[in-house]
């Protein structure tokens, strides 16, 4: 499929899969880009957050490949001799997102990676675009983690209209609720040049995901998650409070999801606890991130056989004119 995306990242196919923490490593980024997509190895919290696997060494895994490494933003500002790690190894390109990208930009232009910026409201477009951002993920409230509050239906062409009339070279990618053919045939219709999936590559056999978490996604629906602030709160993780977490819901989502002022006063109350709970695998503790598209999950195939199902479908969709 070939469109503004693939033309000027080299790739086969407008397929990237999201740079998810703890999820995305050198296997499943490679595994994404060697199908014709663009994998983003994720940096992550910059090491910022405990139980996060080593970039560098992911770096390795991923065995040359050729893809992109992204970072949270707000957390590489603390960490900031991580975009050196990521830039000495050329990435295709350095994703930012949940933070003001403009003090990182000027050392991303100098080494020549091209700047992708994850947007979540037209100001974080303005931002973005001040920056120099090469291309802009319109990133919709229905994604899986971390997001804010608009939706990807109307969000995206409204990002649309506005590149269009502010600059109208900037590539344009979809994110949030995006998991097959159908997702991405809406998203090219909407006016993006392609798109970022999240929870479809998340459960793929290359995924850094426990398997125990993709069993309980299998079984789920989009009405098992939650968009909540308590849990960041709780569990110690300094999150802008714009952003909230999505994930299917469990015992402590039950307990605390919507006590959000109550959580933040309690910030950290059960950091301890967590990561016990984390390293035992206790997932009526730890929250599985999923975003609302879980429903379309119903097994955890190879990142390949995803970019090729949903390029596949979404051209017979597109050729078709109707669903």
């Amino acid at each position: 499929m070939r469109t503004r995306f693939t033309e000027a990242f080299g790739v086969k196919h407008p397929v990237v899969c999201a740079p998810m923490a703890y999820v995305t490593g050198g296997r499943l980024a490679a595994a994404v880009s060697n199908a014709g997509g663009l994998g983003v190895l994720a940096g992550g919290y910059a090491g910022t957050v405990g139980g996060e696997a080593d970039l560098g060494a992911e770096i390795d895994i991923a065995g040359g490949a050729r893809i992109g490494i992204g970072f949270i933003t707000w957390a590489l500002a603390k960490a900031p001799a991580m975009l050196d790690v990521a830039l000495a190894a050329s990435p295709a390109c350095l994703f930012l997102s949940f933070g003001d990208p403009r003090s990182f930009a000027p050392k991303i232009h100098r080494a020549g990676v091209k700047l992708v910026c994850q947007v979540q409201s037209l100001a974080h477009v303005d931002l973005a675009l001040e920056a120099g951002a090469a291309a802009i993920v319109a990133q919709g409230t229905e994604a899986g983690g971390h997001g804010a509050k608009r939706s990807t239906l109307p969000f995206v062409p409204e990002v649309a209209d506005y590149l269009a009339r502010r600059a109208p070279q900037t590539i344009l990618l979809a994110a949030g609720g995006i998991a097959d053919g159908r997702g991405l045939a809406a998203a090219l219709m909407l006016g993006a040049d392609g798109v970022v999936v999240g929870t479809r590559f998340w459960s793929t056999l290359e995924a850094l995901t426990p398997p125990a978490m993709t069993e309980r996604a299998i079984g789920a629906t989009g009405d098992d998650t939650v968009r909540t602030t308590a849990i960041d709160a709780m569990r110690g993780v300094p999150w802008p409070r714009e952003f909230s977490f999505r994930v299917l819901t469990n015992e402590l989502t039950d307990a605390w999801a919507d006590r959000e002022e109550e959580a933040a006063a309690k910030f950290g109350a059960l950091a301890s606890d967590y990561a016990d709970a984390r390293n035992r695998g206790d997932l009526s503790m730890v929250v599985t991130v999923a975003g609302e598209c879980v429903g379309l999950v119903r097994d955890r195939p190879g990142a390949a056989s995803v970019v090729e199902s949903m390029v596949v479908q979404a051209e017979k969709l597109l050729a078709r004119g109707t669903s």
